[in-house]
């Protein structure tokens, strides 16, 4: 299973929680992406299904790295549970200007905390996408903690990827930091309290070879094979 966290976006560019909010690449993400799709053609990682969420930035990835690996035209599923985890009332702001209005220790808690989310979204506010079409029939989170994100991503990856897993296929989830994260966790065991210390770089995929349906335990950068 071949993981990636989508490239650039336009709020990583400019310091701002961002969460389930829309936002599309960079001209750096979007060349991160190619070189990781360039990357897998280049070592033979080559993947047969992909998985991504419902949001344009892992999309877009997911396109652009199949494209330059001529993989465009396999199979692909997207689905919400694979969104970014949501940030709740903090989306939309600027982290430095977060971190001078609540202070470090605050901040460090509502982003790196295992169960503690950040504070609710207001209903009707500018970021609340409950009546957005992608999530009709949807209840939308209002904010959600690492813990949360879990609750929706490894159920999802347990129904939905890891069966085509054990059928041999070779699996690409292009998504985000947080619910990669769940999956890592996952996948590799590590605890509650250090995987807040886990950090998924953008643009580069994250490898776990998988026999018979399970993970090895063993994690590695494309880019190191």
């Amino acid at each position: 299973m071949i993981l990636v966290r989508h490239g650039q976006s336009q709020w990583n560019l400019e310091n701002r929680f961002t969460g389930w909010w829309d936002v599309d690449l960079t001209e750096l993400g979007e060349a991160e992406a190619k070189a990781a799709g360039e990357l897998m053609a280049a070592t033979g990682m080559m993947p047969e299904v992909a998985f991504t969420s419902y949001q344009t930035r892992a999309i877009r990835t997911l396109h652009i790295a199949l494209r330059a690996a001529d993989r465009l035209w396999i199979p692909e599923t997207k689905d919400w549970r694979l969104n970014e985890r949501h940030y709740g009332g903090l989306t939309g702001l600027d982290k430095q200007e977060t971190r001078d209005k609540h202070g470090d220790e605050q901040v460090h808690i509502w982003r790196r905390s295992f169960d503690i989310p950040p504070p609710v979204l207001e209903r009707g506010s500018e970021f609340d996408l409950s009546n957005d079409p992608r999530y009709a029939g949807i209840d939308v989170p209002m904010t959600e903690s690492l813990k949360d994100t879990i609750a929706r991503a490894l159920p999802y990856y347990e129904q939905a990827i890891q069966p085509v897993l054990a059928a041999g296929k070779t699996v690409i989830v292009s998504a985000h930091g947080n619910s990669l994260r769940a999956l890592v966790k996952h996948l590799s065991g590590i605890s509650d309290d250090d995987i807040s210390a886990l950090e998924i770089p953008t643009g580069q995929p994250i490898v776990y070879p998988f026999a018979n349906g399970q993970a090895s335990g063993e994690r590695y950068y494309l880019s190191d094979a």
